[in-house]
């Protein structure tokens, strides 16, 4: 029963509601593609590198097929009848198309059953991300069972031999999960840097090099620790799904990833978006990756009181959405956080309210609670306390991922030491209340009740409408995070194209496959 009194039928309803908005959605992705996908289609089937001038091998594979106007069908049946008649690998097609000594077009025509080769190629590649996949589910099985919520921390220094130092560190000092911060910008970039990196702005560039490097020292200091380190990434912005083949290819363990934050907050097309989501969470879904989703950062920009609805709204959509894609509940890692005014009287009660109702409403989920970042203030000792009241919501609601907050938030990324005292506190504060959210019971029509069945009821309300008016209309109205997005604008509208009827996609459709999801 819950605890919160919530109404199980207007939960269902809203349920419904997103389940109806994230089949339009899904009508509406199927038909189309995105040269991200190209892209992402071409990594993993092989091919990486970048040319002298450090253009990635990919976008000039995908750029060539544009020029001449084959996108449309899809990279795979290109490379495969190019591979046919020449004999050459993926990667030296690439290559060649790169130096100009091959014309993609050229092999237009070709005769081949390059169906059958490109199925046989696909599988042989995806059979390799499962190998991670079973590689991790052993060493989870002879892993320390950490009770939850999971400590999560992040590391962002802009160079990535020194994340890896530091990423050692806070393994060390009991984190559970660690966060290479991407560099700010690289959502915006329609390319992957390649290679490790040694310089980054608030962060370190995400690339397939940079991702071996920390998951090569989380794997050695978690045997030296007798447990297992999880890795998280940004899967997000202009390159949302080659960053999910990346992190597949490489064993992360948790990817940020979420439908609606770029459209929100970096300004990209919702059409793109959605294509590209769709996409890198099929990956995810099959690399066995938990995704961690956005909703904490509408709080950063509208009220925290006034649009808690939007978040639970969109955890609604997040988890219908996802669905569609092949993941499971276990893989949810929805977001939202602890982002009120603390000078609100009675905040504390609030926030435990709408983390209550998430657990409640998401029950399988392994949510991800924000620490507070809005209001902190650079009084770290007052930091510290607004940490240690998120801290007990927290492990009192069991939550899935605490991310936890640092006394500098607002001053500097992190030093060693902060992120110590941070894991510290949390330490002290959840082992202390371990059981408290099974010892205790709220009033009946209290203050926490009856905040959590207004929110809902908000949250209906909001699916409804979208449900009746459609996603995109809604997102141009600003219903969330006080942001409107026009479906027509934004970056990388020019990468989003109809899918021919001969479109050919084998890791796709093997994805479909192994997810156990309809065929298109």
């Amino acid at each position: 029963m819950s605890k919160l009194g919530l109404n199980s039928d207007r939960i269902a309803k809203a349920r419904n509601a997103a389940s109806k908005i994230a089949d339009s959605l899904d009508d509406f992705v199927r038909l189309r593609s995105t040269i991200a996908v190209e892209r992402t289609t071409l990594r993993l089937l092989g091919v990486d590198g970048v040319t002298e001038d450090e253009v990635p091998l990919p976008n000039i594979f995908c750029d060539a097929l544009a020029e001449e106007d084959l996108l449309e069908f899809g990279v795979s049946s290109f490379l495969f009848r190019a591979m046919d008649a020449t004999g050459k690998s993926a990667q030296e097609i690439a290559e060649g198309i790169a130096e100009g000594t091959l014309k993609v077009g050229n092999f237009t025509n070709h005769s081949c059953d390059f169906k059958s080769v490109g199925y046989a190629f696909a599988k042989e590649r995806l059979d390799k991300i499962q190998k991670n996949v079973d590689e991790r589910t052993e060493l989870l099985a002879t892993s320390e069972k950490r009770k939850g919520p999971l400590h999560y921390v992040i590391v962002a220094t802009g160079n990535i031999y020194e994340d890896a130092v530091q990423a050692r560190t806070a393994a060390r000092q009991g984190a559970d999960i660690v966060a290479v911060i991407r560099s700010t910008g690289q959502s915006l970039l329609d390319y992957v840097p390649y290679g490790p990196t040694v310089e980054g702005f608030g962060g370190t560039y995400a690339t397939q090099e940079n991702f071996k490097i920390v998951r090569q020292a989380l794997d050695e200091v978690g045997e030296e620790l007798g447990r297992y380190i999880r890795l998280c990434n940004y899967c997000s912005g202009l390159c949302m799904p080659e960053i999910a083949a990346m992190g597949a290819i490489e064993r992360l363990d948790v990817m940020l990833n979420d439908a609606l934050y770029g459209i929100l907050f970096r300004d990209i097309n919702p059409e793109r978006t959605f294509i590209d989501q769709y996409f890198s969470r099929m990956i995810n879904a099959f690399a066995g990756v938990i995704i961690n989703t956005g909703e904490d950062n509408y709080l950063t920009t509208a009220d925290a009181v006034e649009a808690a609805h939007t978040v639970l709204a969109s955890q609604f959509l997040n988890e219908q959405i996802a669905f569609r894609s092949g993941l499971k509940s276990e893989q949810l890692g929805l977001g939202h956080a602890m982002e009120m005014n603390p000078n609100i009287e009675n905040g504390f009660l609030l926030e435990l309210s709408q983390a209550q109702m998430a657990r409640e409403i998401f029950p399988d989920a392994p949510l991800k609670y924000m620490p507070p970042t809005k209001y902190m203030t650079g009084n770290i000792f007052k930091g510290h306390l607004q940490d240690a009241l998120f801290n007990l919501i927290g492990a009192w609601t069991n939550q899935g991922i605490q991310l936890l907050g640092m006394m500098t938030e607002a001053m500097h990324t992190p030093h060693m030491g902060d992120r110590y005292l941070a894991l510290e506190n949390a330490q002290y504060v959840m082992n202390n209340v371990r059981n408290l959210g099974d010892e205790i019971e709220f009033k009946k029509d209290g203050i926490i009740q009856k905040r959590a069945q207004d929110v809902l009821e908000n949250a209906v309300n909001l699916l409804t409408k979208i449900e009746e008016d459609g996603l995109f209309k809604i997102l141009e109205s600003g219903a969330f995070a006080d942001v409107k997005r026009p479906r027509d604008r934004g970056r990388g509208r020019d990468g989003v194209f109809l899918r021919h009827d001969n479109y050919f996609n084998p890791i796709e459709d093997l994805l479909r496959e192994r997810l156990c999801l309809p065929e298109l």
